[in-house]
């Protein structure tokens, strides 16, 4: 990107979000960042990004809920983006199963008014997005763009494959170029307090039990967070287009809309077990262990095929989760001092 654009960007007080601006915003872009700081994990640290981000002139912020449509409609067009990304969600399987209304609201409600508004304003590019567990139940090894994704197996997956349908009706009857990202298990520095890394550092640190799920025979698609923000920006002037003819293999772009889908991952199954192990080293301590058996909704493996991502960008999600652990706890320990 040489150009620096306006570019909205929901989301930014959460953990891609936040780490999301702060690589465009050192770059010279105008970010206008939105979110609700809702209590769903530690606002403490929700508080602790958006000041790295204020300390920028060319930030600014808007306090509030994607699914107060007057509020965001008035901001967004005084802002005017040529760029939007959404990336505010309610996340996280475990909780769909308690608050389902919740991720209703949130993630279909909320990403219906952001489509909305990419419509009215005629934005270049919509990004948005989606996760892995839309794949659910498939059987396929390494889940690709092309597979059928119809077993969703938790509400949380369920809103994302929601929110992929009803971008693509807007996508095919507005003509919007639309780019939904499918992420496949993102961690790192400034992570998410709710994810299973994050929580197996706190109870190591503190001497407390871990909560290994299946018995710690599941397998994740790790993805580092700089990887991450890295193959989002170079997918920003990677603009779906329905006028040309795709020279990629295995393209998802729809055949009646400007819409692609793409996998964001590491194409590496990392046993969980393995993952544990990285921890203990890095933290030099045990963990002491509560086994516990598969929960509703979540999935034993996820594997993420990258091909199409690499064809686009000519980039390819390449930290090992070993030295992905080693950032984050050093990071963690610095923030928890």
């Amino acid at each position: 990107m040489n150009k620096n654009k306006k570019i909205l960007i929901t989301g930014t007080s959460g953990f891609i979000g936040f780490s999301l601006a702060l690589n465009l915003l050192k770059k010279g872009h105008k970010i206008l960042g939105y979110d609700s700081i809702n209590d769903y994990y530690d606002v403490n640290l929700k508080l602790s990004r958006n000041k790295i981000l204020k300390k920028f002139k060319n930030f600014s912020f808007i306090k509030g809920e994607l699914e107060n449509q007057k509020k965001l409609n008035k901001n967004v067009l005084s802002f005017k983006p040529e760029i939007i990304i959404h990336l505010a969600a309610q996340a996280g399987v475990r909780y769909s199963l308690d608050v389902p209304k919740k991720y209703i609201s949130s993630n279909i409600i909320g990403t219906f008014n952001i489509i909305e508004i990419a419509h009215k304003i005629k934005v270049k590019h919509l990004l948005i997005a989606s996760s892995s567990s839309v794949y659910g139940a498939n059987k396929q090894s390494a889940f690709k763009e092309t597979d059928k994704t119809d077993t969703q197996l938790s509400i949380y997956a369920a809103t994302k494959k929601s929110t992929e349908s009803i971008a693509h009706s807007y996508s095919s009857l507005w003509k919007i170029p639309i780019t939904m990202l499918r992420f496949f298990t993102v961690y790192g520095p400034w992570g998410r307090p709710d994810m299973a890394y994050f929580k197996f550092t706190n109870a190591i640190i503190k001497n407390k039990k871990i909560d290994v799920y299946n018995g710690g025979e599941m397998y994740r698609d790790f993805t580092y967070i700089d990887d991450v923000t890295k193959s989002i920006e170079l997918l920003i002037n990677k603009i779906p287009s329905q006028n040309k003819k795709s020279n990629y293999k295995n393209d998802s772009l729809s055949n009646v809309a400007p819409y692609r889908i793409i996998n964001i991952g590491n194409q590496k199954k990392v046993y969980l077990k393995d993952f544990i192990s990285a921890l203990e080293k890095k933290l030099n301590k045990k963990a002491k262990k509560n086994n516990m058996s598969m929960q509703k909704g979540d999935v034993k493996k996820t594997l993420s095929n990258t091909n199409l991502l690499y064809q686009i960008i000519k980039y390819k999600p390449k930290v090992n989760y070993i030295n992905g652990i080693s950032t984050f706890v050093e990071w963690y320990k610095k923030y928890y001092k």
